[in-house]
């Protein structure tokens, strides 16, 4: 099986401008991803799908493929992320490309190392499955400690279990989903009108890697992880 990264960066970004290109420790986000792609022995080439002029000479010189701008209508901020894979899926095998399965490693889980990407491909590889996605420790339970409010303004548990509970321990155990890593088959991407309407399974990422960059105190955690971690080596 080849596997072939794909990273995924738009130029807009309403709650944090350029987040695709923010310096991370002296590094470019995009740089990051691309490098950490390009350094993972399994993955052969690393397409990077972006609308921004400025993102895909970063790309390009950091040793990426850019062999397309992306489409306008899939760089909006509502724009499906599924539909980006599948115009990327769409270019790669009309290029000839055929028997190989997407790693999607977005630019805003700087943390991930090698061995999470490893052990989403192992787990792909051994199952018979369309998808594998990355997960951690949930901060919140549907079942305990997440509500919601009707129209009335009256709260809510998410989810009522079916019997009374007093602690997180008797419910679900539930997971956040991370960004650090999405194995995907083109032939799912394809079929499908979204990456749940497959089969799925998880790999468990720790917090400490897991972290997914949306706002500026996102950015400054991750920096704060990052140094602590460069600290002890």
């Amino acid at each position: 099986m080849k596997y072939i990264s794909l990273i995924c960066a738009r130029g807009g970004s309403k709650g944090f401008p350029n987040k695709n290109i923010y310096n991370f420790n002296g590094v470019p986000l995009i740089v990051r991803a691309i490098e950490t792609a390009m350094t993972n022995h399994l993955i052969s080439r690393v397409i990077v799908s972006t609308d921004s002029k400025e993102i895909a000479k970063i790309a390009s010189d950091a040793g990426a493929e850019v062999p397309f701008t992306r489409p306008a209508e899939l760089a909006e901020d509502d724009s499906p992320e599924w539909l980006v894979w599948r115009h990327a899926v769409d270019y790669l095998e009309n290029d000839g490309e055929s028997n190989f399965s997407l790693i999607v490693l977005p630019t805003t889980a700087p943390l991930r190392n090698q061995e999470d990407i490893d052990l989403c491909i192992s787990e792909f590889e051994e199952n018979d499955v369309d998808s594998v996605i990355t997960v951690t420790e949930a901060n919140r339970s549907p079942y305990f400690n997440m509500i919601k409010n009707d129209a009335e303004g009256f709260s809510s548990l998410v989810i009522k279990p079916d019997d009374k509970v007093s602690r997180r321990q008797d419910v679900p155990e539930v997971f956040d989903m991370t960004t650090v890593a999405y194995v995907v088959s083109p032939a799912s991407i394809k079929s499908n009108a979204g990456l749940f309407d497959g089969k799925v399974r998880s790999v468990f990422i720790p917090k400490q890697r897991a972290i997914d960059i949306d706002t500026p105190l996102d950015m400054q955690m991750a920096e704060f992880l990052f140094k602590k971690k460069e600290d002890m080596v």
